[in-house]
């Protein structure tokens, strides 16, 4: 067992967890794949290109994701308070002395600001990232939390009781034991939560729009690798102006940049402003080559200024949430670019199975970089 006279600095948060919880914290988009298995990323990209939400799709994920690192937090107040003399009392000190160390660790980072009811984003609008702060800030909350649990214990009476795991561990617990866990917890399902908002929607974007784009009939290509320049598309490009999602080279002089975003009603109009500062015009190799702009996004809101300001820039909105959109965006490479294929002139009841037989080919790693 730990001394008490031990600097809390010598602690590791980490050191309470194990390998696979830790993995669980910085999951990025390829390990989601490795993890979970491309037949149900497949599944899901599947799910969007048929109008389905990727919420509804992803959400299960999450929930499992924050399932899984609740309760290894909760192991981790158990084996700390096993193996560390005072350790619930000494917690929020361990926490703000391992963040006062910097360049840590993104493990250790949020186990140490979730301890103190923090996120990232509490960081930077509570401590304004000043960490000099921190030690002021951390006894308040000490002293919120003894208040809170004062009253309590007043108001209901004490909290007392022992918790066993298996035949060894063994742990009494107390309203401060309970306090300061379910604020950590808190804090924590807020920072995954946003975590894999992000993951989700940087990792979909890219499988989607590839899918997409090879489910039409375009050749992947790597950006700056392009051997040929009909018919083949590449992801997350950089050009002089701005970045696109994804851009398609029909023919010679001709093709259309791409950008999508899994926002919300409310939030439609920032993709607009990206893609309203793209030149309409791109050169590459000895020729210059036209533009259009797609612009592909999860539904608009009633009263959304976008397709009216889509119009001034000669670019084309398509709703995700409509069923079976990749007919409309085929469509409407038909009428830019001249552009055939069995989906302009499908039948949208047979759209689905289309897709379907389709997905089984899309080389959905080759998008992400998991394969050469």
């Amino acid at each position: 067992m730990t001394n008490q006279n031990d600097s809390d600095y010598q602690i590791r948060l980490t050191s309470l967890l194990s390998a696979d919880t830790l993995g669980l914290l910085t999951t990025s988009g390829k390990d989601l794949i490795k993890r979970i298995g491309i037949d149900v990323i497949r599944g899901v990209v599947l799910d969007v290109l048929t109008g389905r939400n990727i919420r509804n799709s992803t959400e299960i994920l999450t929930r499992r994701r924050i399932a899984a690192l609740n309760l290894a937090t909760f192991q981790l107040f158990l084996q700390g308070s096993k193996d560390i003399d005072n350790f619930i009392e000494r917690l929020p000190y361990i926490a703000s002395e391992i963040l006062s160390a910097r360049r840590l660790k993104k493990e250790e980072r949020w186990l140490s600001q979730w301890i103190l009811g923090l996120t990232e984003k509490g960081v930077q609008n509570i401590l304004r990232d000043n960490y000099q702060l921190l030690a002021e800030y951390r006894d308040s909350y000490i002293d919120t939390c003894r208040e809170v649990v004062a009253q309590q214990s007043l108001d209901y009476g004490e909290l007392s009781g022992d918790i066993h795991i298996g035949t060894e561990l063994q742990i009494n617990i107390n309203w401060l034991f309970m306090t300061y866990l379910l604020n950590t917890i808190g804090s924590q399902t807020l920072t995954i939560r946003g975590s894999d908002k992000s993951t989700y929607g940087k990792l979909f974007e890219k499988l989607v729009l590839g899918s997409l784009l090879h489910v039409m009939g375009f050749e992947f290509q790597k950006s700056g690798e392009l051997e040929n320049m009909t018919h083949v598309f590449w992801l997350s490009s950089n050009d002089d102006d701005r970045e696109s999602d994804a851009t398609l080279l029909y023919e010679a002089g001709k093709g259309v940049r791409f950008d999508i975003g899994f926002i919300g009603r409310g939030n439609t109009e920032i993709s607009l402003d990206k893609v309203s500062r793209y030149n309409r015009e791109i050169q590459l190799g000895r020729e210059n080559w036209f533009m259009a702009t797609m612009i592909v996004v999860d539904r608009i809101g009633e009263g959304s200024r976008i397709q009216e300001l889509a119009n001034k820039i000669d670019g084309t909105i398509v709703q995700m949430s409509a069923g079976y959109w990749p007919q409309r965006v085929a469509r409407t490479l038909k009428q830019v670019l001249g552009f055939e294929h069995p989906l302009v002139t499908m039948e949208q009841s047979e759209v689905g199975d289309f897709l379907k037989e389709q997905m089984h080919d899309v080389p959905l790693e080759a998008f992400i970089g998991l394969t050469d």
